[in-house]
């Protein structure tokens, strides 16, 4: 595909003498002649002058380069939609592949792809073009709205609802009991019945491994647009707001509340029957044990502003020195306290 071609679709503007014949969409430090490759973070561009790339998609305040580029106002999401340019994924064959097991009752939208082994139980409703890869399992009075996929091994528990365009990666389990038990006198516990449910909403992807637990009343909620990661625990009773992006094992306890557009790196645990407020962000490993406002930028255990967070790491790289000086001090102290004064004592 010549570069031109390319930069129509992307919208993108071509700074070129010359229209490049392009094969293919490669990292900067993988790319050959024929890729197209991309720098969108800085530290990044020491790269350019040695990638063996035929051309390169750049942001509009990057420096002038030797090779034709692409400038766009975002070079990350120009990047995103040119390897659907190259790379289209596998679509399996329409229709419901006869090792599959679907309830009798079962309402199946139109183009759905249902493959071997994979299971649809009572009273479920699938939309238009879902896809249930194989073994893919979806329990009694499931709804998925359309063009909804549902990976291998992903399991979808009784009731649950899921709107349009929702990906589940592999092994993912939707609406699994939450971890809900009442202590008896005698130290053991009672299983409480958890009665609720799980909604997703559009535009939503659950990583493989995740787990979405039901609440034991109402429903735990992932808002439209949100992304979670491999192994995320969302805890029963949740409430996971539009737009929000959580990284792979961080963990929300039971009845967190999260709002619109937080984003939380890998690690990242929320104690439950907490509120965070839109827009707020969490670096990898911070531990959240209470509220958090709107905005906010926060690190470490127990979690605090990001400044804050960055000069105590800053100052527990002085304390050994700190200690040896300290210790030199009390030394110093002591010496001059039992040897400074010789002097007979009164009698």
């Amino acid at each position: 595909m010549k570069l031109s071609e390319i930069a129509r679709r992307l919208q993108c503007r071509v700074v070129s003498h010359e229209d490049v014949d392009i094969v293919r969409v490669a990292g900067i430090e993988e790319a050959c002649p024929g890729d197209l490759t991309f720098v969108s973070n800085r530290k990044y561009v020491k790269h350019i002058k040695d990638t063996r790339a035929s051309a390169i998609i750049l942001g509009e305040k990057m420096p002038e380069v030797s090779l034709p580029s692409l400038r766009s106002s975002n070079p990350y999401l120009a990047f995103a939609r040119a390897l659907e340019l190259f790379y289209q994924p596998q679509v399996p064959e329409q229709g419901i592949h006869p090792a599959a097991a679907v309830a009798s009752d079962a309402a199946i939208g139109p183009n759905a792809s249902i493959g071997p082994f994979a299971v649809v139980g009572a009273g479920c409703r699938l939309g238009a073009n879902v896809v249930l890869h194989p073994h893919a399992v979806i329990y009694p009075g499931v709804v998925l709205g359309e063009n909804v996929v549902v990976h291998s091994h992903a399991v979808i528990r009784e009731s649950c609802v899921l709107g349009n365009r929702v990906i589940i990666q592999n092994g993912a389990v939707i609406g699994g009991d939450g971890f809900g038990f009442a202590p008896r006198e005698d130290g053991s516990y009672y299983k409480i019945m958890q009665a609720g449910s799980v909604i997703i909403e559009d535009d939503v992807e659950i990583g493989a491994n995740a787990a979405i637990d039901r609440a034991a009343v109402g429903n735990t909620v992932i808002g439209r647009g949100s992304k979670i990661d491999n192994l995320v625990q969302i805890g029963h009773g949740s409430r996971v707001g539009e737009n929000c992006v959580l990284a792979a094992q961080t963990g929300l306890a039971g009845s967190s509340r999260l709002g619109r557009g937080v984003r939380a790196g890998g690690q990242v645990g929320f104690a439950g029957h907490l509120e965070v407020g839109d827009g707020a962000t969490f670096t990898a490993q911070t531990g959240v044990p209470h509220d958090v406002p709107a905005g906010a930028l926060m690190s470490g255990y127990p979690a605090v502003e990001n400044s804050t967070w960055l000069r105590c790491s800053a100052a527990i790289l002085k304390l050994p020195d700190l200690i040896r000086k300290v210790r030199e001090l009390e030394k110093a102290v002591a010496g001059g306290r039992t040897g400074g004064d010789t002097r007979p004592e009164k009698t």
